[in-house]
């Protein structure tokens, strides 16, 4: 028992010297997992038995995801301000709340236009709840080993995927006389309002709220007790941070809007996402409508891109911390567009199995990266802001990527000529993260002086 009790000693001790960002970073993964996967990645599962129950056509179905890509669009630039005003602390909880609101009404869907409201109010949940606070949430609590904590969050939640894509696919499955899709739009919903409150309890918005600085570096003299009436008090961890200051090297969300990278980003993200976001959207009618799989091996396939995903996101983020984000970010971009080529060659089951492999590397590999080098180039302190605005173009993108799959593939009978053009697309997508050098911040000089002033001078050329 002595033994037992020493072990347990040193167990809690250890867990009290690990630095409190790491315990976010799981964290964060469970909330991915919840938001994203019911929504998104097991998307084409909800297709599938709605064209089922209600015989909607790839078009009509895909629309509703567009539809939540402008709303996304609108709501994006509020979601950031939003987080970086009130905290993930406080907005992630409500976003789950809405989430799970959005979960209960497509229970009752009878018609298309619920459909649409539904999806629309989920989106928001998702928004709110779910990649953009919690991303911030990992932006604020490490530099160094940023796209490292981004990559393992991810991969997590990649974890919890595995679980639930093939669970909703034997839940959904229209030929079987198991869940539903009604059942199980409830338990999701169960699921999104009993973390809500837990969540709130253990998030911390950014690592100065504790004493702490980021990556767990030792604390600034002018943040302890020691530093005697000098010292800067300790933020409390509710107070709103848009009344900090931006730091030495963090961006404005107006001064990143004025560099090229900021506009290389976005675009380059929603050109390799638009892949994705059609992907998730059609695979499953694909395999099952179209090709005559079974909707459980349809899942299966989901679940093997994204299980090989999880590793990559592993690889991806080790990656992104050693050596140029732009060029790891065009390498795995790459392997994505070569995946899409691999899908529409496809004549049997193994074929399938490759194409998930390998966009599971490209998949899982670019995804911490093209996130966390927004930290890298514009700071913490309007990451949020910066991050939201940036869904303007991404979302616009993002909602042309189903429809014309959709349309393509009611028109011609094929995903064929759909896919070509969305893979050349990620490939540019790709390119433009070649592209996108990490800005310099303005000097104070260059940021205070405006020409009408006679008392200032104007900032040196050189």
């Amino acid at each position: 028992m002595s033994a037992i009790h020493n072990w347990n000693v040193r167990l809690h001790s250890r867990a009290r010297r690990t630095f409190y960002g790491w315990w976010l970073v799981p964290l964060g993964g469970v909330v991915h997992s919840v938001t994203s996967v019911p929504l998104f990645h097991a998307m084409g599962l909800w297709f599938v038995a709605l064209e089922a129950a209600f015989g909607w056509n790839r078009t009509q179905l895909s629309f509703a995801f567009s539809l939540t890509r402008v709303e996304g669009g609108i709501m994006g630039p509020v979601e950031g301000y939003l987080t970086d005003r009130l905290g993930p602390r406080r907005i992630i909880p409500i976003g789950l709340v809405i989430l799970g609101c959005g979960f209960l009404y497509l229970s009752r869907v009878n018609s298309l236009w619920m459909f649409y409201v539904a999806f629309m109010f989920m989106a928001l949940g998702q928004g709110l709840g779910g990649w953009l606070p919690m991303t911030t949430l990992l932006n604020n609590w490490f530099v160094r080993r940023r796209a490292t904590a981004m990559g393992i969050s991810s991969s997590i939640s990649r974890l919890g995927a595995l679980f639930l894509i093939p669970a909703m696919a034997w839940a959904v499955d229209p030929a079987q006389d198991n869940l539903g899709w009604r059942t199980t739009a409830v338990l999701l919903a169960v699921m999104s309002f009993s973390i809500a409150i837990p969540i709130s309890r253990v998030i911390r918005n950014r690592p100065e709220d504790m004493g702490l600085r980021p990556d767990g570096d030792p604390p600034a003299e002018d943040l302890t007790p020691e530093a005697g009436p000098t010292a800067v008090p300790v933020a409390d961890e509710l107070s709103p941070s848009l009344d900090r200051q931006p730091a030495d090297g963090d961006f404005t969300l107006k001064q990143a809007l004025r560099t090229p990278a900021f506009w290389l980003i976005s675009f380059g993200h929603g050109f390799t996402s638009m892949t994705i976001i059609a992907i998730m959207a059609h695979l499953a009618p694909l395999l099952t409508l179209d090709q005559g799989y079974s909707v459980p091996m349809a899942g299966l396939v989901v679940t093997a891109y994204t299980a090989v995903s999880m590793v990559f996101q592993l690889v991806g983020g080790y990656v992104g911390d050693r050596v140029s984000k732009r060029l790891a970010i065009f390498f795995f971009s790459a392997i994505q567009a070569g995946s899409i080529f691999i899908l529409i060659t496809a004549s049997n089951l193994p074929m399938v199995f490759l194409f998930a492999v390998v966009f599971g590397m490209g998949f899982g590999g670019r995804n911490p990266l093209t996130t966390s080098i927004r930290g890298d180039y514009f700071g913490r302190s309007s990451f949020g802001k910066i991050m939201g605005m940036s869904q303007l173009p991404m979302n616009v993108l993002l909602l042309i990527a189903p429809i014309f799959a959709g349309a393509m593939r009611d028109t011609l009978g094929t995903y064929t000529i759909a896919f070509t053009v969305l893979a050349a697309l990620n490939f540019l997508g790709g390119t433009l993260f070649l592209f996108a050098r990490k800005p310099q911040l303005p000097s104070r000089s260059e940021v205070s002086w405006s020409p009408g002033r006679a008392d200032q001078a104007p900032p040196d050329p050189t």
